[in-house]
């Protein structure tokens, strides 16, 4: 134990905690062997079970997992985030949070996930790598995937997907709609089982909705296409083809 500013760097091949034991095992133990042997000081603190545990089997590492959603949890509270049974809510250690913020039970948030200020986050929804923007509302039901990006007040509600793809300030997908690889403009209007069709079974291709657009229940919109600002998309269309604006 010694100041750490003065303690030499040392390379890969230097290091001497070996795994000669029954297990085939490099033991952190070891390492108060080899600094006495160095000429070094071991010395002994005080910490609780939770800080030095052992994780050998999938129940130890479940608990380790437990332990460390509790604190996930509390400094998510402690930072002013509602969560209304907090014991059923998984946060990672990367989730950003603005103020005032409600996330009701049962939501899994897993790496690379921000919610801006206001954002409601109703019950079952699945959320990764994904930004919700301020007053957003979304699920209960709803699964963000990589690279979704929610603006202000947008709504994504039941059984609603979203991949890789921006929606801009106002937009609304409510029901039972995939959207991936897409861009859509402020207060466009997703209607149920619309579909973004972005794969032709061989590359991914984009779809471009614009600003106050209304796409109509069971659309199909087959990818690569741009549907125009305002245009009205009626319910059931496949649409092949770009949609001029106001169309």
């Amino acid at each position: 134990h010694r100041d750490l500013h003065s303690f030499p760097t040392r390379r890969s091949s230097d290091l001497r905690i070996g795994n000669a034991n029954s297990k085939g095992e490099y033991y952190l133990v070891d390492a108060v062997a080899v600094v006495r042997d160095m000429g070094l000081e071991a010395v002994v603190i005080e910490t609780s079970e939770d800080e030095v545990r052992g994780i050998n089997t999938k129940a130890q590492l479940a608990e380790a997992e437990a332990v460390m959603q509790a604190r996930l949890r509390k400094a998510a509270m402690d930072a002013g985030v509602t969560l209304i049974a907090p014991e059923t809510v998984f946060l990672a250690a990367d989730t950003t949070f603005g103020k005032d913020v409600t996330i009701e039970p049962f939501v899994f948030i897993g790496p690379g996930v921000s919610i801006a200020d206001g954002a409601l986050i109703h019950s079952f929804s699945h959320i990764v790598q994904a930004s919700i923007g301020k007053k957003a509302e979304i699920g209960p039901f709803t699964r963000l995937r990589p690279g979704a990006s929610l603006g202000e007040r947008v709504k994504v509600g039941n059984f609603v997907e979203i991949k890789a793809s921006t929606l801009d300030t106002g937009v609304k997908a409510n029901h039972l709609a995939y959207i991936g690889d897409t861009e859509i403009g402020a207060n466009t209007n997703i209607g149920a089982g619309t579909i973004t069709c972005n794969y032709d079974g061989f590359f991914k291709h984009k779809t471009t909705i614009g600003t106050g657009a209304f796409v109509g229940t069971n659309s199909s919109l087959v990818a690569p296409v741009k549907i125009g600002d305002r245009a009205y998309i009626g319910s059931g269309s496949v649409i092949t083809k770009d949609v001029p604006d106001d169309a």
